[in-house]
């Protein structure tokens, strides 16, 4: 007997209102429906005999991936500015092309680096959890003291688009920025924000926001050891699951070596470490560095860029290279 063909395009997961009508337009195309991530043995299914797949961090692509989607397979395009998910030697192999979402996502996840940052600096965490209790209080001088930022060192430890953006922004708080990367930038890019190696980096940040991409290199790359480096009284703002050893960024808070932290990305999502659940001083946000709904919109819509460009013969618009 004979098996039914599938719509040559896979989506993984519910788009942002008015991206998969861009698509629907020119393919047939099967929608997972949902917020949440398809079951694995589900997804495995779903992949076999599609030409393209658009997936998001939730997504694992690999060689049993892959295999499972068979050798019509052309891009997978990811809705995301990372790649951690994909591997990529393995696509490279069976000739498959893997984009993502760069650019789109930078202002929006630089303002949330900020309203983090700002949170943690001013325990706004706390405050709301003060009042939502129902406990009495009183205005009082000691009350939820915070640390100020006028003159404050701000450490970025990785200065691509979005740790750019946050440098800029740090000019409105006369916060002096120092950063870390592989390579110095051209100064017209660093902006007045100054190269250090990473143990001077760490040394000299009072705040620190990691926006570094991860990598074999970077992953815990910010472990107990290096957390020590920073200043006593420093705060930790990680965008960037995986860099920052989260069971040891809650031990400097617990100890009180940091004065406070924010995580946007946690390493194994949805999951968050019940250590750091149980810091007063740890704001936590569930992956909200890109929600808005105009950034979004971008960001399926160039995954849909993607697919369209490689099912029409063209070129990928933002290919990721191995």
């Amino acid at each position: 007997m004979s098996v039914p063909s599938l719509p040559p395009v896979l989506v993984t997961r519910r788009l942002a209102p008015g991206v998969i009508e861009r698509l629907t337009a020119h393919h047939a195309v099967t929608c997972h429906d949902s917020d949440q991530s398809m079951p694995r043995p589900e997804l495995l299914a779903a992949v076999r005999g599609r030409r393209a797949v658009l997936t998001t961090l939730g997504d694992r692509v690999d060689a049993e991936f892959l295999d499972a989607a068979g050798p019509g397979l052309r891009i997978v395009a990811n809705h995301a500015v990372g790649h951690h998910n994909i591997d990529l030697a393995a696509c490279a192999e069976r000739g498959v092309l893997v984009t993502n979402t760069p650019g789109v996502l930078t202002t929006a996840t630089a303002d949330m680096a900020w309203a983090l940052l700002l949170a943690a600096t001013r325990r706004l965490g706390e405050g709301e959890r003060l009042l939502r209790s129902g406990r009495p209080w009183v205005w009082a001088p000691n009350l939820l003291l915070g640390l100020e930022l006028a003159g404050t060192p701000l450490g970025i430890l990785g200065m691509g688009r979005i740790g750019q953006a946050v440098a800029r922004r740090a000019r409105a708080f006369d916060m002096p920025v120092g950063y870390h990367n592989r390579a110095e930038l051209p100064p017209e890019q660093a902006d007045g924000a100054t190269w250090k190696p990473l143990d001077e980096l760490l040394a000299t940040s009072t705040v620190l926001v990691v926006t570094c991409p991860l990598s074999a290199a970077t992953r815990h790359l910010l472990d107990a050891r290096r957390l020590a480096q920073l200043p006593r009284g420093a705060v930790v703002v990680s965008m960037t699951a995986g860099v920052v050893d989260e069971e040891a960024l809650a031990a400097a808070l617990e100890s009180g070596a940091l004065f406070a932290a924010a995580v946007d990305n946690f390493e194994h999502e949805p999951a968050v470490p019940a250590a750091l659940l149980a810091q007063e001083r740890a704001v936590l946000a569930p992956h909200l560095g890109s929600a808005t709904v105009r950034t979004r919109q971008a960001m399926g819509g160039l995954a849909v860029d993607n697919i369209l460009a490689v099912l029409a013969g063209n070129e990928p618009v933002t290919p990721v290279k191995l």
